[in-house]
């Protein structure tokens, strides 16, 4: 008889914390003279797990808030960073994340927190579950205060500012600035066990709440637009379009305006008065006009198209390349892929979820299987995610909706 599987196996392990202290005395100045961002320590924490959450704006963040508390923090994270082979396998065996399925409803990942919390581990979730293209603060699910409850923490609200500043998401290069790690409010138990979910997300949603489309401090670098064309699909001017950056400058490719970006993070026009002053007015701007479309309007004529590598997700495993140099056409109501073995189709009414992550890379939803594209330097995901939220808002005969997925 073969060995029985333990099912009882701890999660938390004594190496966790030597991984931590390893990393907390390399990363740890690393990041603060990469970042130059102040982390305030949480003194009150003592040797009492707490739920941390925290807005998500860099992709050190997970670092800053490892250096703000004592002792290792089990991180909830997506399953893509599972889905690496020996590099993930590594990482779950030095500081054991807790993987989530995207877009999903992950029971597992549930119980795996609560297995965490009943050890006596701390855990870290960002409720956005996205980083900010825009500067504020996206969307948080709601999810999240059920979960809260049901594990019974302290609830540590972590808010780091000037992230955006300093690295913009769509943004390769950090920029000279400063940036600001502290918890903005703790509520413990007693104080949320009386609140309904609605009032427990409110709370978590005012302590972590961020908008850095303020022209209050200098982010100095060369190439201070480089790359937005990741985050920005829609032109004042011709509407849908392809935007091309370099250094300072944006520049759409249709009708030619170009737009500076200063270190103030604040956008000017090259020869005309840009109608947006931040980046996160140009992006309500377009989340505004892919609301105004009706994307059954778009089934015949491919409001974009790209060229893209083109893999097969094996959650927890790895990602299996499909084809190489893919034509993929963006259309109101599916994404089509041109030059893999064969054509396909994802319709936006089979597929259950299209997301962005990363920069760049965008993750397609079909039944039990995830694909996933990777583009070059300059491609924008998001319009993707968009066109097909808004499609699915008018599938629900709710035209009105304004969440395109992010």
């Amino acid at each position: 008889m073969g060995k029985k599987k333990n099912t009882n196996k701890k999660w938390i392990r004594f190496r966790h914390g030597i991984v931590r202290n390893i990393l907390y005395g390399t990363l740890g100045v690393y990041s603060r003279l990469k970042y130059n961002i102040k982390i305030e320590r949480f003194k009150e924490q003592q040797k009492r797990p707490y739920l941390v959450l925290f807005n998500h704006q860099t992709a050190f963040d997970q670092f800053f808030v490892g250096m703000a508390f004592r002792g290792p923090i089990y991180y909830m994270a997506s399953e893509d960073l599972f889905s690496n082979g020996f590099t993930s396998s590594l990482i779950r065996y030095l500081v054991a994340p807790i993987p989530i399925k995207k877009q999903t409803a992950d029971v597992r990942a549930i119980m795996n927190c609560m297995k965490v919390a009943k050890e006596g581990g701390t855990i870290a979730i960002a409720p956005e579950g996205n980083r900010t293209y825009s500067g504020q603060t996206e969307y948080m699910n709601p999810s999240i205060a059920p979960l809260a409850k049901k594990l019974g923490m302290p609830i540590a609200l972590y808010r780091i500012e000037g992230g955006y500043g300093v690295h913009p998401r769509w943004s390769d290069v950090v920029r000279r600035g400063k940036m600001r790690g502290y918890v903005s409010e703790v509520i413990y138990p007693e104080e949320y066990e009386n609140l309904t979910y609605d009032e427990l997300m409110e709370r978590i949603k005012t302590g972590l709440y961020v908008n850095e489309a303020v022209a209050d401090a200098d982010f100095s670098h060369p190439k201070l637009a480089e790359y937005l064309e990741r985050a920005i699909y829609y032109c004042p001017y011709c509407g849908f379009s392809k935007f091309e950056s370099c250094g300072d400058l944006i520049k759409c490719k249709k009708c030619g305006i170009e737009v500076r970006y200063t270190s103030k993070n604040e956008l000017v026009g090259v020869g005309f008065d840009f109608p947006y002053r931040f980046v996160l007015d140009w992006y309500n701007a377009q989340s505004d006009f892919t609301n105004s479309l009706d994307t059954n309007e778009y089934t015949e004529k491919p409001l974009s198209e790209d060229f893209a590598d083109f893999y097969e997700v094996i959650p927890y495993k790895n990602k299996r390349l499909i084809s190489k140099g893919i034509k993929m056409c963006l259309y109101g109501n599916r994404i089509f892929i041109q030059g893999a073995e064969e054509d396909v189709s994802f319709s936006f009414d089979e597929v259950s979820a299209v997301t962005v992550l990363g920069k760049n890379k965008l993750d397609i939803y079909l039944g039990k299987k995830i694909y996933q594209i990777k583009s070059s330097a300059r491609f924008n995901a998001l319009k993707y995610v968009h066109i097909y939220n808004r499609y699915k808002n008018i599938m629900r005969g709710d035209e009105n909706a304004k969440f395109l997925g992010l």
